[in-house]
């Protein structure tokens, strides 16, 4: 299977939102609402190149949407993967992608945040080495900041 990641086009967006909101549908009871990739603008912001899509052949397998909010960082505001296309490496590769662009642009670090209420998601980039920075309440939101360095190539 050749996995490819590419700029999202403005024909993916529904496939986006479909997949985003699949893959977040369950943390809506845990939180008590739509997280907010679930309320994001997808079409905004795949017209501006923050997005980019990971398929196989012609099915979307995930979503990361990457934006520079910090001068020295990269941030991932959105990763999302197929939930039939979960345990295949598909995140691991989704984070080497975002770390190339980093180095690319001279960032040392990836940076996101999370829910504090979404604990296997924090576990998860726990174990891919982000260290929580830092929590803040906004918007009814109780969101974990995360980062990590970028490795050298």
């Amino acid at each position: 299977m050749a996995v490819s990641i590419r700029l999202a086009q403005a024909e993916d967006v529904p496939a986006i939102a479909d997949l985003i909101d699949a893959a977040y549908q369950h943390y809506v009871p845990i939180i008590g609402g739509k997280p907010r990739p679930m309320l994001d603008d997808h079409a905004a912001r795949t017209a501006r190149g923050e997005n980019f899509v990971c398929k196989d052949d012609d099915a979307l397998l995930a979503v990361i949407a990457l934006t520079q909010e910090q001068p020295a960082a990269l941030h991932i505001f959105n990763i999302a993967v197929h939930l039939d296309a979960q345990g295949r490496g598909l995140l691991r590769q989704l984070l080497a992608f975002a770390e190339a662009k980093a180095r690319d642009g001279g960032l040392p670090l990836l940076t996101l945040y999370t829910n504090q209420l979404m604990t296997r998601n924090r576990a998860i980039y726990a174990r891919l080495g982000f260290a929580e920075v830092g929590t803040e309440e906004a918007n009814g939101y109780k969101i974990v900041f995360m980062q990590r360095p970028v490795a050298i190539a």
